[in-house]
């Protein structure tokens, strides 16, 4: 007869291995991976240049958990990167991991953690700041100078097997959301963020230039906090038809000539039919600034959340008359906790905003990030590992 150590020790990796089974169609699919098979990742090894090659994990720290990864989303920096080993002032000088919206499965935990076990899914929050500098003493990590981003030079990034990553760092999924819902807390942490810093409510009517994939989770996080009304404007028709599906009240189809600002500006205040209180300009480029501090009321904020352009030649003096506050975001803080809330209570549905998946081999690496590159009708692309 087997000591009663070692039955217990049986049925709980029975159970495991079950478990995990069970969860791969949740958000990934599975494959043959054991602890002797090297670590694999995508390297950005220059311009249009991503290798599937190996990657070395560093020792497991105390605070710790490695995680198999199972769900991989493509951003819009991580293109940049591809296309121009640069991302506004982050430059690539060295290869690199790329990959920083992410979930997956924990494979072993450190000795100081308690709150997670292997097993568990999880949601990665992927920038680890210092917490002793000013900006972390008064809550806003995400400002810290010394943070360290999956795949912002020169840290790597998580489109590989495996990852180390701090535990506190790492939040479990609730049973019905997904491991790719998971990866997508990432984007939707922006809009979350976003709102966060407009102080969306009940009585704001919302304005949202760009709808991108940070336009529409921009869209989705105004109507989680209560916004009553909320109107989107690209110059892409198809976008415009996803944000429509996704609960725009109305969408307006634009231009990208400036001499058409006074006009777009009209038409988007007649079609809102109230005073605009928040406008979020989530592209980032002198048009869309321009009309966002045109269109936005006397006493209203616009909030630049994209980032199209490094620099912009903007009215600015006339807005400062009106009173109109202008802010910024960078990132996120303290964001997955809602943002996983919101999907379990199915305040907010990203599963739309994912159009394309690829597995985790060289031919579809290249294929994913030239169909996210491309544009057209992918929104967000997945990788399922």
């Amino acid at each position: 007869m087997l000591p009663r150590d070692s039955i217990i020790h049986f049925l709980y990796q029975l159970l495991l291995d079950f478990f995990i089974e069970e969860n791969m169609g949740k958000g990934g699919m599975s494959h043959e991976n054991d602890g002797n098979q090297e670590n694999m990742a995508a390297w950005l090894l220059g311009v249009n240049n991503l290798k599937i090659q190996p990657f070395n994990l560093p020792p497991l720290g105390p605070q710790d958990v490695k995680v198999r990864m199972k769900a991989v989303g493509i951003c819009g920096s991580d293109v940049h990167y591809l296309k121009t080993m640069r991302c506004a002032d982050f430059i690539v000088k060295e290869p690199m991991v790329i990959g920083h919206e992410c979930a997956g499965i924990i494979e072993e935990v450190g000795s100081e953690v308690k709150h997670l076990i292997p097993g568990d899914r999880v949601a990665l929050e992927p920038g680890i700041s210092c917490w002793r500098c000013d900006l972390c003493k008064e809550g806003r990590y995400n400002l810290c100078p010394e943070m360290k981003f999956f795949a912002t030079p020169p840290v790597h990034g998580s489109l590989a097997n495996m990852v180390i990553h701090p535990g506190d760092l790492c939040f479990k999924l609730p049973d019905n959301v997904s491991l790719e819902e998971g990866a997508m807390c990432e984007p939707l942490s922006v809009g979350v963020h976003a709102c966060r810093r407009a102080n969306i409510g009940p009585e704001m009517k919302v304005l949202v230039m760009g709808a991108g994939p940070i336009g529409l989770v921009t869209l989705l996080s105004a109507r989680a906090f209560g916004a009553p009304k909320v109107i989107v404007v690209d110059v892409d028709g198809n976008r415009l038809s996803v944000a429509k599906d996704l609960g725009a009240d109305e969408v307006i189809k634009v231009s990208t000539n400036m001499q058409d600002i006074p006009t777009e500006v009209e038409l988007i205040q007649k079609t809102m039919g109230y005073a605009i209180d928040v406008t979020f300009d989530c592209a980032g480029f002198n048009k869309t600034m321009s009309t966002a501090l045109a269109a936005t009321r006397p006493g209203g904020k616009v909030c630049l959340v994209g980032m199209g352009h490094g620099e912009m030649t903007v009215p600015l003096t006339p807005a400062a008359a009106r009173e109109v506050d202008v802010i910024g975001i960078f990132r996120y803080k303290n964001t997955w906790p809602l943002c996983l809330e919101f999907l379990k209570s199915g305040k907010i549905d990203v599963k739309p905003l994912i159009t394309h998946r690829f597995g985790f081999s060289q031919k579809e690496v290249e294929e994913a990030f030239e169909t996210s590159a491309r544009g057209g009708k992918a929104i967000k692309v997945m990788f399922n590992m």
